[in-house]
């Protein structure tokens, strides 16, 4: 059985930015739903039960076509969600940019770091509707910026999330209402690029 993952911080630890009620709801309700019903959607299919999350969303063929759309689904919000809770922080003490190898192909890729944060932003913007963006690294291991509706994972691509924002109402409405820029805007005080940066010099040797 799949279980709902701990948050690595306190409910509160990433306010004035994100607020304690909005994690308690994204967390406990939400992302708790998708482990629900990922958990119902897979009920008698042991093999599947037993796996790791990531490796069926990298291979739709192992997943019975009966109970396929559900569990990419419900899959895709778990594992989207579980990787969102790592890459944010508290904004006490926390970079505001990475370094290293991270920050220098990033600079390379993008022409600067202000540059990534623009064009991240508008991907996060121009989402029609509920979905995530994603800076992923490729098979070919570059770094590129993605939009995906609703609980699409960039792993059914076989490409690796390095960060993500998700724009699905839930995350930033009580807070910010309509305002999904002014929650863009704020969301990148709380990026844990120490974090990032490790995930990304692992997702390297990987590729």
């Amino acid at each position: 059985m799949f279980e709902l993952p701990a948050l690595p911080y306190d409910y509160n630890a990433l306010e004035p930015y994100i607020d304690k009620e909005t994690m308690m709801l994204h967390h406990n309700m939400h992302h708790k739903a998708y482990v629900d019903n990922l958990n119902k959607a897979l009920e008698g299919n042991e093999k599947l039960l037993n796996s790791n999350i990531e490796e069926i969303l990298s291979d739709f063929n192992i997943i019975p076509e009966g109970i396929r759309q559900a569990v990419i689904n419900n899959g895709g919000g778990h594992t989207n969600h579980s990787f969102f809770w790592k890459i944010m922080t508290s904004p006490k003490d926390n970079p505001t940019k990475p370094d290293g190898k991270l920050k220098e192909d990033i600079d390379s890729t993008f022409g600067s770091f202000d540059k990534f944060k623009e064009e991240f932003s508008t991907k996060a913007m121009t989402i029609f509707g509920s979905g995530w963006a994603f800076l992923i690294l490729t098979k070919d291991k570059k770094l590129v910026l993605k939009r995906h509706s609703f609980q699409n994972s960039p792993l059914s691509h076989g490409n690796i999330p390095i960060l993500t924002i998700d724009v699905w109402e839930h995350a930033y409405y009580l807070k910010y209402h309509n305002r999904r820029a002014d929650y863009v805007a704020a969301w990148w005080n709380i990026v844990n690029w120490p974090y990032v940066e490790r995930l990304y010099l692992e997702s390297l040797k990987k590729t």
